[in-house]
């Protein structure tokens, strides 16, 4: 009796053992498959980004991503996806590709490339400073991000000088409505709109108009200390600018008169000392 129960454990075990590594070559087997299909799905979404069809090849680099998640190219076929998306102006496509790339990959190598990619996907789609505020603040802030996140690599300085081109668009718009409230005389909306100009855009193009139109409507009002102290803000900095002498001259009201003069009497002076050389 107990050599039969003996003997049918052994039996018990041995089947076990044979199903479990019958088991194990086959999930070998498909696994080797899995990744056979993976690696050439990902080569087909290759071929036929470098034929232009981008809408096929970002769904050969999806195919690719689901057949084996747990291999190293598959974090690779979702950003070569999206990449895919953004090169024919797919914004909308790509960014999703990106974002879920952003929460299913959060270590992986290529991160940083993920987020400036994002980041150059709202960047592009900026057309009017005057309508497209959403794309042009979304753009800031993931290059603001990937800047604090990653700041010595390339992408953070190619994301810096983006930055500076956003700033010189958001300072266009403020001071295209500024300029607007002025036309209607509304100089408490365009006093604002120029401050600020002055205060969050000082390194832009745009600084010293703004400037400018604030004595300019400080003056205006009778409020000639704000006036005075703008002006002297524009001096300071910019004694050389168009837009300081157009300052000195709402004090001034003779100093534009006799700049002409000034000029007409150089201008005379040129002309006698070149008549002299044939005389």
């Amino acid at each position: 009796m107990i050599y039969r129960n003996f003997f049918y454990f052994f039996l018990i075990v041995f089947f076990c053992f044979s199903c479990s590594k019958k088991d194990i070559e086959k999930s070998s087997i498909n696994e080797v498959n899995l990744e056979s299909q993976m690696i050439e799905a990902y080569k087909e979404g290759l071929n036929e980004l470098k034929n232009g069809d981008v809408l096929f090849a970002a769904k050969k680099f999806n195919e690719a991503e689901i057949l084996f998640p747990q291999s190293e190219y598959a974090p690779k076929s979702a950003l070569m996806a999206a990449y895919s998306y953004y090169t024919q102006n797919y914004y909308g496509d790509a960014m999703a590709e990106l974002n879920r790339f952003l929460k299913v990959y959060p270590n992986h190598k290529d991160i940083v490339y993920a987020e400036y990619l994002l980041g150059l996907c709202y960047y592009e789609q900026i057309v009017d400073e005057k309508k497209d505020l959403q794309s042009i603040l979304n753009a800031k802030k993931t290059f603001k991000s990937l800047i604090s996140k990653y700041p010595d690599t390339e992408f953070a300085t190619d994301a810096m000088f983006k930055i500076n081109l956003i700033d010189e668009i958001l300072a266009a718009k403020e001071m295209y409505l500024g300029r607007y409230y002025v036309d209607r005389k509304k100089w408490i909306s365009a006093i604002n709109r120029f401050r600020v100009v002055v205060d969050d855009y000082e390194t832009t193009i745009y600084v010293e108009e703004a400037i400018h139109r604030l004595v300019e409507i400080y003056y205006t009002l009778g409020i000639e200390t704000e006036a005075k102290k703008y002006a002297n803000l524009l001096g300071y900095n910019y004694q050389s600018s168009e837009w300081y002498e157009k300052s000195f001259s709402v004090f001034n009201k003779n100093y534009k008169k006799n700049k002409i003069k000034d000029i007409k009497k150089e201008n005379n002076s040129i002309l006698k000392k070149f008549k002299s050389l044939f005389s």
